[in-house]
């Protein structure tokens, strides 16, 4: 390696509706504490956060979560090395092939960790033992991905068959072959073979051995990835990829574009507590358990019942009696009610719920902003109660609106409200008043948060009725 240090990339993608109502589009699961006290995504920058072993990390994310990303990482001072907007998915392939396009323009021997931003990794140590076996397999050009060792039949993971050992290296194998989401009878025969991981979706490489096999396997990938960042621009701290340029990268897995195809696979036998946490028997299986095979999330008391999910997120108190294998989540605007052997189907429901256009599918009652977030207390036709929480140094947009008034009432910390030609700061029990069609701005110059309630009177409270001025988060107006 020309560098020792490793080049994390940070893959924060994904819709968030297998694990519906816990993750939505808006806030999907990498982004929730499911396992801790910190989000997974948190978790994820924190295992290659050292210094004297990684350099800084890159993200790829999407448009929507940019700014909770920057929060989270901000919030756990890791700063990255860039942050990638893609402005339409299109899997993993393009992902690795920004990645190395990237960090081949440092270096392009550097070796990469791709990771996901979503997966539970609960011994550390021995991730790291595993990563190291992985770099310096990928330092000699191989392409190396995780293979979990499995302790059951699992139909709903991919699978490698490995082959034999590469010389002079600890532990790294050279891969027989891929095989895609097998049947329980055939996930149950590789388990018993002993020859077969869980494809775990991680992988190291150097940098200009992924760019030489996009180039022989996936061609057009890399094509549209190489346009895309050479037409790239800055904002506010992000680095956005033009959307025509980009779109024209076929959606494709980084498996199937090339680990797939290419004679230069490894895989690393590993066991270091990974799971994916995609469907709520992972999180049943990471959570303690009772007596009963019970895994409880919050506000909660069963009777009677046995393996089962349960799990009250800001729902209030979730009680179950004679509950047999169900998935029973209550969040403060949404309950899932399951059998556990079909709670997969939940992504359907939620496709469902986006077609009738529910909010619920996609947001959650606390809606996210980048200068913090807002919830609705209550809401009828012609008047809206929110709970407006106002980051550090946070500031909305200057704005006016055509159909409603607002009532600010400051119930914790202390407000800068502009108000026509008018500014004042008000604080704890003070509160103003904004008239139909006035210019007006809030802002929180303090270093605590800012809480308000916020009342909206007229013939119409639609978030829609908002006309920017002027926006320091650079979002469209109107």
């Amino acid at each position: 390696m020309a560098s020792d240090k490793l080049q994390p990339v940070i893959l924060s993608g994904g819709s968030g509706t297998r694990l519906w109502p816990l993750s939505r589009k808006a806030l999907p699961k990498q982004l929730l504490a499911l396992d801790g006290e910190e989000t997974l995504l948190q978790q994820t920058a924190r295992r290659v956060a050292d210094a004297d072993r990684f350099k800084a990390p890159i993200l790829i994310a999407g448009d929507l979560h940019r700014f909770v990303i920057a929060d989270q990482l901000t919030d756990i001072g890791v700063v990255p090395a860039a942050l990638l907007l893609e402005p339409v998915g299109r899997n993993t392939a393009p992902a690795a092939a920004l990645a190395a396009l990237v960090a081949a323009e440092d270096d392009p021997e550097t070796v990469i960790c791709l990771l996901a931003s979503d997966h539970r990794i609960g011994e550390p140590e021995a991730f790291r033992a595993a990563l190291d076996r992985a770099a310096a397999a990928a330092d000699l050009g191989w392409l190396v991905v995780f293979g979990i060792e499995p302790d059951r039949p699992e139909t709903g993971y991919g699978y490698i068959n490995a082959g034999p050992a590469l010389d002079d290296l600890d532990a790294v194998f050279a891969v027989e072959r891929f095989v895609e989401k097998p049947s329980l009878s055939t996930a149950e025969a590789f388990l018993a073979d002993g020859g077969f991981s869980w494809n775990s979706g991680m992988f190291v490489f150097r940098a200009d051995a992924m760019l030489r096999e996009l180039k022989r396997h996936a061609p057009e990938v890399l094509a549209a990835c190489t346009d895309a960042l050479a037409g790239a621009g800055r904002d506010l701290g992000f680095t956005r990829l033009p959307e025509e340029a980009f779109a024209k990268a076929p959606a494709l897995p980084i498996d199937t574009a090339v680990m797939e195809k290419t004679d230069r696979a490894a895989v690393v036998p590993a066991a270091f507590g990974w799971s994916d946490l995609g469907a709520f028997s992972a999180l049943r299986a990471v959570g303690a358990q009772d007596a009963d095979g019970n895994a409880t999330r919050g506000d909660v008391a069963l009777i009677d019942s046995r393996d089962s999910f349960v799990a009250s997120d800001g729902g209030g108190l979730v009680a179950g009696v004679g509950l047999d294998g169900m998935v029973v989540v209550a969040t403060r605007d949404a309950v899932l009610v399951a059998p556990a052997d079909r709670a997969d189907e939940v992504k359907t429901l939620v496709a469902e719920l986006e077609a009738q256009g529910r909010k619920e599918a996609v947001e959650h009652a606390r809606v996210h902003r980048p200068w913090g977030a807002y919830e609705d207390i209550d809401l009828e036709p012609e008047f809206r109660v929110k709970r407006i929480i106002v980051k550090p140094g946070g500031r909305l947009s200057l704005q006016r609106h055509a159909r409603r008034s607002e009532h600010w009432i400051v119930v914790r910390g202390e407000a800068t409200v502009t108000i026509g030609d008018r500014i004042e700061v008000l604080g704890r029990n003070q509160s103003t008043y904004v008239p139909v069609g006035v210019t007006h701005r809030l802002e929180n110059k303090g270093a605590e948060p800012l809480h308000l309630i916020e009342v909206q009177v007229g013939d119409y409270v639609g978030e829609d009725d908002i006309e920017r001025l002027e926006d320091v988060y650079g979002r469209d107006k109107g």
